[in-house]
């Protein structure tokens, strides 16, 4: 039985992930970022761990052996899970997406495979959209492609790059056109790729400032089951929109959690470290940092928990979302870039966790879609709220 009980306060509850991230988590980060069988028997203890302690997989569904938080009583507490990138792994959420998509858009059959392995953690997922050459910004434009075989499945054939987690895992989600070309927003489609098919490879791995987890894969006329579509077959673009507004929310929470680690090594750094003038702590400029650093948490925080407060109402967030995502980016690199230089070169070495911080800050600003698309998309939406209409003549 799950030890959490809906009735506990989430207050309470983030305590005990708080706890749970601080004492195990953070400790075995070195082993977990060391990759292979260091990582695997780290993260198996982990998972154990958390098991015991009631605290698996709880966003996930209750059916499938999850908790059954909905997502805002998940959002409670995902800022503290996030606090290391280890910590969605570790406690069960990290296929929170994956079971959400392939189990409101996949078939009997792709729901009964996988879903309750992916909540258990016995299989992994992961989703492959982006493409060598092409911006990830731009989905029109995809160029791997599906043909139609007698049978009823599909040969896929392409490439795609940036996808979390496809060394090692079970299960690919992929975009590919089925019809029309480059620019149609008709013709795209999502299929659910066994990573075992005939033809499929990863290629190589892409460390994003030295760390892994990134990877490129090519499919080469992959088979794929008619069964295997996602959606009705048409509708990628929005099963993708879906899965991208949660995904973004998801990733604030945890940049909120990270961003504050950052904060608290540095406060911590100001407090206890001395100076030729005595503590840090003393010197305005360091307390410019702390000051400007708690503005930027404090007043990102809520708008990340508007976006989820909107999208849990079923309700469009797409203004909140693209305001919270370019905010919490830009708030973690700060945070962390203040906390570096509060520590001075400490701050650039192998004993904090403040350059995976500051890496991560940076990625941020790139990842599910640069700053600059949400902040156009956000602008123009505004904007023809208003009465601007695109193409419209400039007013002198």
């Amino acid at each position: 039985m799950n030890a959490f009980q809906p009735e506990c306060e989430s207050t309470e509850l983030r305590a005990r992930v708080d706890s749970f991230v601080r004492t195990e988590v953070i400790p075995a980060e070195a082993a977990l970022d060391a990759g292979g069988t260091d990582r695997a028997v780290a993260l198996r203890g982990l998972r154990d761990s958390a098991r015991g302690a009631g605290l698996w997989a709880l966003p996930l569904p209750a059916e499938l052996g999850g908790g059954g938080l909905t997502f805002q009583q998940y959002a409670a507490y995902a800022e503290s899970e996030g606090a290391s990138d280890h910590g969605p792994a570790a406690l069960g959420s990290a296929p929170l997406l994956d079971v959400l998509m392939l189990g409101r858009y996949g078939g009997a059959r792709v729901r009964e495979e996988y879903l309750g392995g992916l909540v258990s953690g016995e299989l992994r997922s992961c989703y492959a959209m982006t493409e060598p050459d092409v911006p990830g910004s731009a989905p029109l434009l995809t160029r791997t492609r599906a043909e139609p075989r007698p049978d009823g499945g599909w040969s896929v054939t392409g490439r795609k790059w940036f996808t979390s987690g496809a060394d090692g895992a079970d299960l690919v989600t992929v975009m590919a056109r089925t019809g029309g070309t480059a620019g149609d927003r008709e013709g795209l489609t999502l299929f659910a790729v066994p990573t075992g098919s005939p033809g499929l490879r990863v290629v190589r791995e892409l460390p994003v400032f030295g760390a892994s987890g990134q990877y490129e894969i090519a499919l080469d006329r992959v088979l794929v089951p008619a069964d295997h579509v996602l959606g009705r077959g048409d509708d990628a673009l929005a099963i993708a929109g879906e899965r991208l507004a949660l995904g973004r929310t998801l990733r604030c929470l945890r940049w909120l959690g990270q961003a504050q680690r950052a904060f608290e090594l540095m406060c911590e750094r100001a407090a206890t470290r001395d100076g030729s003038h005595g503590p840090l702590a003393g010197n305005q400029l360091v307390q410019q940092h702390v000051f400007d650093a708690l503005l930027a948490l404090r007043t990102t925080r809520p708008l990340v928990h508007e976006a989820v407060a909107l999208i849990a109402a079923g309700q469009d967030a797409r203004t909140e979302v693209g305001l919270a995502k370019v905010a919490a980016a830009r708030m973690l690199q700060q945070v962390a870039d203040s906390a570096i230089q509060v520590y001075g070169a400490a701050g650039l070495g192998p004993d904090t966790a403040l350059p995976s911080l500051f890496r991560g800050g940076r990625a941020a600003r790139i990842l599910d879609g640069p700053d600059e698309l949400h902040i156009t998309s956000v602008a123009r939406r505004v904007l023809r709220d208003h009465g601007w209409a695109p193409g419209s003549p400039i007013r002198g």
